[in-house]
């Protein structure tokens, strides 16, 4: 795919527009859509770069017509988009780019009903017979909408007719096993070239800036190694709970909702080496790498090394707030953990005997993700004790203030010695006199384009539910009272904090 233009290596211009195609988008009247896809659509159309023949098909099993579509994805846009229509006449001429097609996923007529009007849009908007497909679904139906599609002829190896893709929102399955079912599944219709397993934190500002950090600063990757770097701490800490979501939180929890793909993706992009190319297949190899080297651990290995625990009746912003058990959905005797924290090292040269801190939960006391890269302190210390730790740290803020900062220590002003920690910061906010697009956006124009560099690949998620597997497996031996609990509004139990070595600690964000 060296010749698809990559927005990543080469920068984007309305001239690298994506070829014409039609979104065909499954799950049409599902949350994600109104929140997320349709608006970033809308902000890929409004600016310019998406392509100038190009159609949305929503597809759904509801009965609605183009014109309820396109009003409920009006009120979207208006609720949820970065930028609203400048006017009617702006949205009218989006509108006339959507539709809406209703489709039993179950029953084959209603997939030749949908090759007939996409032949349809072929001739009406010149969409040339590409086709990208979102799957915005429950699980469960990826499979047969896959089959179904096949069947009727609408997905399989690019052909003159056009090319073929396919867009799978996680969870992408639930364990090593049902991943590699649904891969061998997906791989019995198409190319891996065509499957697109998206992550939207890939698509976030600071994680695609990570790359450039450290590979286009020199004075960052002579010191990204175990001879520098103390340890990492990966943090994604979540104020809300689980809101209607129990049930289905209940057989998932914080390991396989966040862990599993979110995490381990950050893990990859901060340890992975530098790439021979710029090119998608040669980042992926090199984030694939990391991921291998994740450890395989024995149940008595993630007994001394993963903390797990659930929200307990507490205060957050001066509201009370249930316990995890008592959230509706959630069986009273839940062994389901809200919180997760966990210490890792990678078998690599680079990275060799250096923990990586990984913790998420919900119910604490801010919204933020960030990668902190903790530095080694100076051989010989030429102050008093009293000075305290230098505390070099690298953070790089992924959410919600988007931004990276240094941190370091200097003098006060004054006669007596005393140091005090102060920082270096960059904000993308305040950098740029710009918005920065949302993820979503970013990832929607890639897969338009055919370049799979922030999707990910069949061997990453395998490796990452290896090493997910291991640690379930742990867990699921250990006694009912290692299940540990943390006050809503606490940054997580006690317990979390004899994870870390020697003087570390957990960041205070």
């Amino acid at each position: 795919m060296n010749d698809v233009p990559n927005p990543f290596r080469d920068g984007l211009t309305r001239s690298d527009a994506p070829a014409p195609c039609v979104f065909v988008l499954f799950g049409a009247t599902g949350d994600l859509t109104a929140r997320k896809l349709v608006p970033a659509l809308w902000q890929l159309v409004r600016g310019g770069l998406a392509p100038k023949q190009f159609f949305v098909l929503g597809v759904a099993r509801r009965a609605k017509s183009d014109d309820e579509f396109r009003a409920e994805m009006r009120a979207a846009v208006d609720k949820f988009g970065r930028d609203r229509p400048a006017d009617e006449a702006e949205w009218e001429a989006f509108a006339q780019r959507l539709g809406y097609c209703v489709c039993e996923f179950t029953q084959p007529a209603a997939y030749q009903a949908l090759a007939q009007r996409l032949r349809g849009i072929d001739a009406s908007h010149g969409t040339a017979g590409n086709r990208l497909y979102y799957l915005a679904v429950a699980p469960e139906f990826f499979e047969g909408i896959t089959s179904s599609l096949h069947e009727a002829e609408l997905i399989g190896p690019d052909q003159a007719g056009g090319w073929r893709r396919v867009v799978i929102e996680k969870p992408f399955g639930t364990d090593l096993a049902s991943a590699a079912r649904l891969s061998g599944h997906l791989h019995g219709l198409l190319t891996e070239d065509q499957i697109y397993r998206i992550d939207h934190y890939l698509g976030k500002e600071t994680v695609q800036n990570l790359l450039t950090l450290r590979f286009g600063n020199a004075i960052f990757e002579p010191l990204w190694n175990r001879n520098h770097i103390e340890h990492v701490q990966i943090t994604v800490a979540e104020t809300e709970g689980i809101g209607r979501r129990g049930e289905f939180y209940d057989q998932t929890g914080a390991l396989r909702d966040m862990v599993q793909n979110h995490m381990m993706q950050l893990l990859a992009l901060v340890a992975m080496e530098p790439p021979v190319t710029w090119e998608a297949g040669a980042i992926r190899d090199e984030k694939a790498k990391v991921l291998r080297a994740l450890p395989a651990w024995t149940p008595a290995q993630v007994a001394s090394r993963v903390v797990r625990a659930q929200y307990t009746r507490g205060t957050l912003a001066g509201v009370e707030m249930p316990g995890f058990t008592e959230e509706a959905g959630i069986a009273p005797d839940s062994l389901t953990e809200s919180y997760v924290a966990m210490r890792l090292t990678l078998d690599t040269w680079r990275w060799s005997g250096v923990p990586f801190y990984l913790r998420h939960g919900k119910r604490l006391p801010k919204r933020t993700t960030e990668i902190a890269i903790a530095f080694h302190q100076p051989p010989l210390s030429l102050f008093p004790p009293t000075v305290g730790r230098s505390g070099n740290t690298l953070v790089m803020r992924i959410q919600p203030d988007e931004g990276i900062s240094l941190n370091f220590v200097a003098k006060v002003p004054g006669t007596r010695l005393t140091l005090q920690a102060v920082k270096m910061d960059f904000g993308y906010g305040s950098s740029f006199a710009q918005t920065s697009p949302e993820a979503y956006e970013r990832l929607l124009l890639d897969a338009m384009l055919g370049d799979n560099t922030l999707f990910t690949r069949e061997d990453e998620v395998a490796s990452a539910w290896r090493f997910v597997d291991s640690v379930r497996a742990g867990l699921a031996e250990q006694p009912r009272d290692t299940m540990a609990g943390y006050a809503v509004g606490s940054w997580g139990p006690a317990a979390a904090d004899a994870l870390l070595d020697g003087d570390a600690t957990w960041r205070r964000l």
